[in-house]
């Protein structure tokens, strides 16, 4: 079982340092809005900060009520992938490590709302004009955790 703890805490410790550091990049060498070309007409580096959830959820709400909401949520889900790590019964590698994308995700953008109040997203994909929301590491982190967690619920390993 050591083995799972080890793992979940160095992944969520990797994608926590490599979502900051991409974040301080972004801040400190781009200008808010500003769009770099990587593969013309499907993806671009460009910074915008969104204050509120995945899709701008909560965007239009008052600062207090998506700060309170948004930490509040991330705090929670954060106790309770820890409690399920320590509840496990089995080495699932596969699922501790899904766990530890989903957590280490969820605290880089945490970090963002207690440091910024919003959360930068640089990654931009898009075909023609029909662009998909921004995103960053922390949320790419989530949504492959998301995958496995799905892949190992439809296979009933969950």
């Amino acid at each position: 079982m050591k083995r799972n703890y080890l793992l979940f805490v160095l992944t969520a410790l990797v994608i926590i340092v490599l979502d900051q550091i991409t974040k301080v990049y972004i801040d400190t060498h781009m200008t808010l809005h500003e769009s770099i070309p990587v593969i013309q007409g499907f993806f671009n580096i460009t910074y915008v900060r969104n204050p509120g959830a995945a899709f701008g959820f909560l965007a239009d709400a008052s600062p207090i009520v998506r700060a309170l909401f948004l930490i509040g949520v991330s705090i929670f889900a954060s106790c309770l992938i820890v409690y399920y790590i320590v509840q496990m019964k089995t080495e699932d590698i596969l699922l501790t490590y899904g766990m530890s994308l989903i957590m280490g995700g969820a605290v880089g953008n945490l970090i963002d709302r207690i440091r910024l109040g919003e959360v930068i997203d640089f990654l931009d994909v898009y075909i023609s004009t029909y662009h998909w929301p921004a995103f960053n590491v922390a949320d790419s982190a989530v949504s492959v955790g998301a995958v496995i967690l799905f892949y190992k619920l439809i296979r009933g390993q969950v």
